[in-house]
């Protein structure tokens, strides 16, 4: 028995370190990575996103900066409008985001859909990651700054930026790198909350997210409004409580068509605020 008693207590021990590190490790949330499914290979019924469209659109693969062609969509119309530079998500710029591109054209933008992925598109959760993991952030800054440059010198009167997850946070980091825009939208995308950092936007911030998203705490998104908040930079932040990551995506496995509806209309009734109702045209 005496032999016995110390493997006893080293079972128990391990037991206990076991269930110990179990519990710790199964509550960390997943990564963003993990929080997506894949892309469909083909666009999506987008909508369930009901918008009338006001204008004919036009759309064209352009080269915009260096080597790389981003996607353009516009009214047919000849005009002034406001532009948007829009960022994809870890996938790349594939068929869904030229849909989105159009669908907000349709409603008077000049839309340049960037490729910050090089003319790749990844097809598995693996290579969205590859792709995301080997991003040069300075490269991908200058991407978009290329693509503002590239709509004002297209007579956009105003620039705003716009992104869903991945382009969410590029979507911000545009806006923290200093050049000026009118507008930001982030679509559930990783935050800043350092207000020093939050202090070189001086325009409205539109923020979408949700409210079970494991891979962007609504602690964090509390914390980025009060920044915002602090900073008197006028914001619109929607936590939608019952939904995750990427919840406006269709083919991702958390999409919630009611709350994608509900959030695009904010989106377009933030951008035609602060973007249309300003313009000269």
């Amino acid at each position: 028995m005496k032999k016995k008693l110390p493997i006893l207590i080293g079972l128990i021990f391990i037991a206990g370190l076991g269930f110990f590190l179990f519990k710790k490790y199964s509550k960390r949330p997943p990564s963003q990575d993990q929080t997506v499914t894949t892309p469909s290979p083909t666009p999506t019924n987008l909508l369930t996103l009901e918008s009338t469209p006001k204008y004919e659109v036009s759309s064209q693969n352009v080269n915009y900066y260096g080597n790389v062609n981003g996607y353009l969509a516009k009214p047919a119309q000849d005009g002034t409008y406001p532009g948007i530079v829009m960022i994809h998500e870890w996938w790349g710029l594939n068929d869904n985001i030229r849909e989105m591109a159009k669908l907000l054209a349709s409603q008077g933008y000049i839309v340049l859909a960037v490729d910050l992925h090089n003319g790749k598109v990844a097809q598995t959760a693996d290579e969205a990651r590859e792709l995301t993991s080997s991003l040069n952030q300075d490269e991908a800054l200058n991407n978009m700054k290329a693509a503002r440059e590239y709509l004002i010198k297209g007579n956009a009167d105003k620039i705003a930026g716009l992104g869903w997850c991945f382009g969410g946070k590029q979507s911000l980091q545009l806006a923290l790198s200093g050049v000026p825009l009118d507008a930001t939208v982030i679509y559930y995308g990783s935050l800043e909350t350092d207000q020093n950092k939050l202090s070189s936007i001086k325009w409205p911030v539109l923020g979408v997210f949700g409210g079970e998203d494991q891979s962007i705490p609504v602690d964090s998104v509390k914390e980025f409004e009060t920044g915002l908040k602090n900073l008197k930079v006028e914001n619109e932040i929607y936590i939608y409580p019952k939904v995750g990551h990427a919840f406006a995506n269709p083919s991702n496995q958390n999409y919630a068509p009611e709350e994608t509806k509900d959030a695009w209309a904010k989106t377009l009734s933030f951008l035609e605020k602060h973007l249309q109702k300003t313009s000269n045209k």
